[in-house]
């Protein structure tokens, strides 16, 4: 997951500030949608071969064996939140281009399988990777969350979201965790939540309720030094707390920010980009220890 959300991710929102659908087909933006994605592709496997790879032995495929608990699956719903995202671009981006709805869906809809099909590749070849099974089946779930929704219910009902919140844990093992906030963001799953946002008016069958008002349930992990069990030391030989692993089930309520309604285009582009961040509200939770849990806000 933390390849794809800095290769894939933050690269491919670049395509959607362009994207508004269109009906007539056009020559030259179906270059650059083409063009955006094929050039996402080849630049993130060149950035993965020559960089993220470098020190580490090439061996033969293999497979990346018992990896279903790594990080409490955090890293898991990273794959599928990813893949639904590289989907949904792809597709808006052909139909910015103009191709038809039933076409960009062909093409597009399967895009969050294709682009990270590559990765787990050059995993399995790589000393300290593997070919996963698992991340596969993340992949494939991300993309037919998206081209699903779409096909059935010409719109996307069930959104994916993602929230950050500094952990605690970070200072505890630098190295791993992240030095900084900005690498904390990409290496402590500690700090990661996912949801599935919901319109709270479907599910409750009140009209009243505002359109941009949604259910979210989510899901996060806490107390992880290490991929299946927890290191003991860290990089300067210091002693880690004895901190128990633990899942957490989460529900709130969130916005779902295209259903603001405004003229301005850039902002509505804007809201469209920032609706992949779920929005802070108070929450529930319920964990793996047992407990349950209030918060006034969470991030």
């Amino acid at each position: 997951m933390r390849k794809s959300l800095l290769i894939i991710i933050l690269i491919s929102f670049s395509t959607y500030l362009f994207a508004q659908d269109t009906t007539k087909l056009n020559p030259k933006r179906l270059w650059i949608a083409v063009g955006s994605q094929a050039t996402v592709l080849v630049g993130g496997m060149a950035w993965l071969n020559y960089i993220w790879y470098d020190g580490h032995a090439k061996l033969g495929f293999h497979y990346y064996n018992n990896d279903g608990k790594e990080y409490l699956n955090i890293d898991k719903c990273g794959h599928a939140f990813s893949a639904y995202q590289e989907s949904y671009i792809a597709y808006h981006s052909l139909r910015w281009a103009g191709l038809s709805k039933k076409r960009a869906l062909l093409f597009g809809g399967p895009v969050g399988l294709i682009l990270q099909t590559p990765v787990e590749i050059f995993d399995a070849m790589y000393d300290g990777y593997g070919f996963s099974k698992n991340d596969m089946i993340a992949n494939f779930t991300g993309s037919a969350l998206f081209t699903f929704q779409e096909l059935f219910w010409d719109e996307q009902i069930v959104k994916p979201k993602f929230s950050y919140s500094p952990s605690p844990y970070r200072k505890y093992y630098p190295s791993m965790l992240g030095e900084s906030q900005a690498q904390s963001f990409f290496l402590d799953y500690n700090a990661h939540s996912y949801w599935l946002s919901f319109p709270a008016n479907k599910i409750l069958n009140f009209d009243k309720t505002p359109k941009w008002l949604n259910i979210a349930v989510g899901y996060s992990a806490n107390g992880m030094f290490g991929e299946f069990e927890n290191a003991k030391v860290n990089e300067f030989g210091q002693t880690i707390p004895d901190f128990e692993r633990y899942r957490q089930f989460l529900l709130s309520l969130d916005i779902d920010l295209t259903k603001i309604q405004t003229s301005n285009k850039y902002l509505k582009t804007t809201l469209n980009i920032l609706n992949r961040i779920k929005v802070p509200f108070p929450t529930l939770e319920y964990n793996s220890l047992g407990k349950f849990k209030a918060y006034g806000l969470y991030f």
